[in-house]
């Protein structure tokens, strides 16, 4: 008898005189698939890479990642194959854990062993996240021009990369903790984090993109959800939901503020649409680092620390379900969708604490 495993993969067949010849041989045999199953990966890789700069075929670009067939999702939505990871000219400026092996970023491992105070941002270097924040803001409108019925996730991807490299920024995602591209795109079911690949967009999704530049030492985070197309009624309500979230958070940002308050302000808001907040993922300092101090929780009755005072800068960023607020993550270690299946918005702007009241860094010219 063969290995059935083997047969599925780019391994020479194996042959076993018996069953129990082939359980007894198991638990040494078993770790060449995990060679087979790289040396796969690396292949679909290979054959991406080959097919760069034409077409793709159609059944390679929407084939399921090797994970994903022995995967339990949750909701209709499936991941497809990625394009290779777009590269940033090397006079770009780019942070620590941009060239780093793991994507760890050292600097924000020492600061947060560090246990510093709220940062209070003044003057140049005040300016340096506000233009930050303004060209995080000039990348996320291109992207989001390019989501349409047909568009793919990865060309999403393309345009904000290309569109960040024009502006002199690195994409803050890219090799993040290992994050293969330069922006999240999550759709319906996905909460944050997803990666985008060659899922070609439909009539009626929800696409959140989410976009964090780094220019001149510092990081801006914004994201926002796009309805693409004839969006039902359930969708709507969701995405408006979520907006109104942000937006009732926003207003309670002054000095004097508990960071711990605003989610009292945005789980009101979701009561009300009949929506669940989601727990497990919140807004953060944001500045020099891409995450830091505060914490700041979108749901009622947590325990976050702190208070609101001039010069501190961080993004408020509720994620919204329309069903339950549990969450799991895909087996690509990334992809955070919901536990039930349902769809999640999401709206998110960096904002810097003012004498009187707050500032959205990352607000369009004309947003209500």
């Amino acid at each position: 008898m063969t290995c059935p495993t083997c047969a599925t993969l780019p391994l020479a067949p194996t042959y076993f005189c018996s069953q129990e010849c082939f359980k007894a041989a198991w638990p040494t045999h078993k770790k060449i698939h995990k060679l087979g199953k790289q040396l796969k990966a690396a292949q679909e890789a290979k054959a991406l890479d080959e097919a760069k700069g034409r077409e793709v075929p159609e059944h390679l670009r929407l084939s399921l990642p090797d994970w994903a067939t022995r995967y339990n999702f949750t909701g209709p939505l499936r991941p497809a194959q990625q394009s290779p990871t777009r590269i940033v000219p090397a006079h770009i400026p780019r942070p620590d854990y941009a060239d780093d092996p793991q994507g760890r970023s050292e600097s924000e491992i020492r600061d947060k062993s560090s246990g510093r105070n709220i940062k209070v941002y003044t003057g140049e270097e005040l300016e340096r996240v506000r233009h930050a924040c303004k060209m995080g803001r000039e990348v996320l409108d291109l992207g989001g021009r390019a989501c349409r019925v047909g568009a793919t996730c990865d060309e999403i991807d393309r345009v904000v990369h290309e569109a960040a490299v024009e502006r002199g920024c690195y994409p803050s995602p890219l090799n993040y903790y290992n994050f293969p591209k330069s922006v999240c795109t999550s759709v319906n079911e996905v909460i944050c984090h997803g990666i985008p690949d060659y899922y070609e967009i439909k009539d009626g999704d929800i696409v959140n993109i989410d976009v964090t530049t780094y220019v001149g030492g510092c990081h801006g985070d914004l994201n926002e959800t796009f309805m693409v197309g004839n969006v039902d009624e359930e969708g709507r309500k969701l995405v408006k939901c979520a907006f109104e979230c942000l937006q009732s958070a926003l207003a309670a940002c002054k000095p004097g503020t508990l960071y711990r308050d605003l989610g009292a302000k945005i789980n009101k808001v979701a009561k009300s649409y009949n929506c669940s907040v989601v727990k497990t993922y919140c807004g953060h300092g944001i500045g020099d680092l891409f995450h830091t101090s505060p914490n700041v929780p979108h749901y009622a009755k947590n325990k976050a620390k702190g208070v609101m005072a001039p010069g501190h800068v961080f993004t408020v960023e509720p994620m919204i379900n329309l069903g339950s607020w549990e969450d799991v993550t895909w087996d690509d270690n990334w992809t955070a969708v919901t536990a039930d299946g349902s769809r999640s918005a999401q709206f998110e702007h960096t904002v810097v604490v003012t004498e009187t009241g707050v500032e959205i860094l990352t607000a369009r010219d004309d947003e209500p």
